[in-house]
């Protein structure tokens, strides 16, 4: 097992004693809060012959920065099989150097450009590889974790410019990648998803707020929820933990 914790790929129905399914799994992030639950909760499903998670303490590693290492690691993972589930947990709103704006005043150029390349740019190369390699026929997803304060037609209090500004962002590349992925694989989903306020460090300094906070586990349950629910008429959609599209 690698020093993150994350089983290897193999280990999935075969050794529960099932025949496994055909079909990969792959989870983007699957170190964080949310992408860890996510990667345990499909391989406790059975449902792929194999389920891969991937981080930057994974082999392959991936990183989110890094191009060639997002087209390694989905060539690693469609030698595997087809990918039939591609769920991209990535994201960032605030760490040591950077937090949320509550004024135009705290705007900064630096700030603004690293927030759009992890929240929309990392997220759009992961696309850029991941979509080319779904299959042309049969159900396959691609999943990345948007949020609710992305939406422009739901936002009322201002405020966090480069977080929304970015999943913003995301959310149109997702749009216009299920387009484009339509022609292509056509029973295929591209799809954004809000899994509301989850218990993780990127939401702890700011749950307290009278929000429903939901623990990792239960989150990565209710995503995989709506995943399975959605048809391949959802694709280009964005959706939250409950099923109910978001306002763009």
């Amino acid at each position: 097992m690698p020093a993150d914790g994350i089983p290897e790929p193999s280990m999935t129905a075969a050794d529960a004693g099932h025949k496994p399914p055909a079909g990969v799994a792959v989870v983007f992030g699957a170190t964080g809060g949310i992408g860890r639950s996510l990667h345990e909760a499909i391989s406790a499903s059975h449902r792929y012959r194999h389920v891969v998670g991937l981080g930057r303490g994974t082999t392959p590693a991936f990183d989110l920065l890094d191009e060639g290492s997002i087209a390694a690691c989905v060539e690693f993972a469609a030698r595997l099989g087809e990918l039939r589930l591609v769920i991209d947990a990535t994201g960032f709103l605030h760490d040591g150097q950077q937090g949320p704006e509550k004024s135009w005043r705290q705007l900064d150029a630096a700030h603004l450009a690293r927030s759009f390349a992890i929240n929309a740019t990392g997220p759009a190369l992961i696309m850029k590889h991941v979509l080319p390699a779904l299959p042309r026929t049969g159900r396959a997803v691609f999943a990345t974790l948007s949020a609710r304060v992305g939406s422009i037609g739901d936002n009322r209090i201002g405020g966090w410019y480069s977080y929304r500004a970015s999943k913003a962002a995301l959310n149109q590349l997702v749009h216009t990648a299920a387009i484009e992925l339509a022609r292509r694989s056509p029973d295929a989903l591209c799809i954004a998803l809000h899994p509301g306020t989850v218990s993780t460090a990127l939401s702890a300094p700011f749950a307290a707020t009278g929000l429903e906070v939901h623990q990792p586990a239960a989150a990565a349950r209710n995503l995989l929820g709506v995943i399975e629910q959605l048809t391949a008429a959802s694709s280009g959609g964005f959706f939250d933990w409950r099923g109910d599209a978001v306002p763009w």
